[in-house]
């Protein structure tokens, strides 16, 4: 499979799910979550080429039935990261933009915001929103992401950080959302030959440990561009997810 756009649209997209089993192919309002994704983008950005990068030939029925394109890659991938670095060895887009399966409310806006770092010369982006309540704030489901002074990551994790000390660690939420920490979103853009070096490197102890793939570009002393969004998005990582986003619809 070919593409002659300079961007593309990946979707690594795994069956298996600890948290949610087989949550892609679960339904919502009649619709599998995974075609909510491909009918969001497609509806948000349809100028930029869309592809799965799957491995599970349910998942393969689904979306070529519905009309979507998608790339069969190597079930053994331990990371979504190495999985698209496969699909795109045989698309061969200069600028990859990875949208999760589980995020439903991706925007036009995020997509264009991803992209433009690239143009600018970073290596890799990704996207944060602020905190707007403490639940959040100390839930592992919802990764934080702290900045430097150039919008660079210097840390992700799924503990709540920093720790607020002179408030034994519970911030009010007016802190929250106005100082140091972000929640962060899980959509990245890379440039297709930083995409193959991400993939060939050594899983790092960081990300083991968090169970985050990003900490693997730090831990290799790489940088993370981030910027910020204020549209509203929703990771399904939980079946308790899927019956708030369902009540969205």
């Amino acid at each position: 499979m070919e593409t002659k756009s300079q961007s593309a649209i990946l979707v690594p997209a795994r069956l298996a799910s600890t948290r949610f089993p087989k949550k892609l192919l679960y339904p919502i309002k009649g619709k599998s979550l995974i075609l909510r994704v491909a009918d969001r983008i497609r509806q948000q950005i349809p100028e930029i080429p869309l592809v799965f990068a799957i491995d599970d030939m349910a998942l393969e029925k689904e979306i070529l039935e519905n009309g979507f394109e998608c790339i069969m890659t190597d079930p053994k991938h331990k990371s979504g990261t190495d999985r698209l670095a496969e699909a795109n060895r045989k698309i061969g887009a200069q600028y990859v933009i990875n949208i999760q399966g589980d995020e439903p409310l991706v925007t036009r806006e995020q997509i264009l915001k991803l992209v433009m770092m690239l143009k600018e010369g970073a290596q890799m982006a990704t996207l944060a929103t602020v905190f707007t309540n403490r639940d959040d704030f100390k839930d592992p489901n919802q990764v934080k992401v702290v900045l430097d002074n150039n919008g660079k990551a210097l840390y992700f994790s799924r503990a709540p950080l920093p720790y607020f000390r002179d408030h034994n660690g519970n911030p009010g939420n007016d802190e929250i959302i106005h100082h140091l920490c972000y929640k962060h979103l899980g959509m990245y853009a890379y440039q297709a030959e930083f995409l193959d070096t991400f993939s060939s490197l050594p899983h790092g102890r960081l990300e083991q440990v968090e169970k985050l793939e990003q900490l693997r570009v730090l831990e290799n002393g790489y940088s993370i561009a981030v910027d910020l969004t204020s549209d509203p998005s929703i990771g399904i990582d939980t079946i308790e997810d899927a019956a708030l986003y369902e009540a969205m619809l």
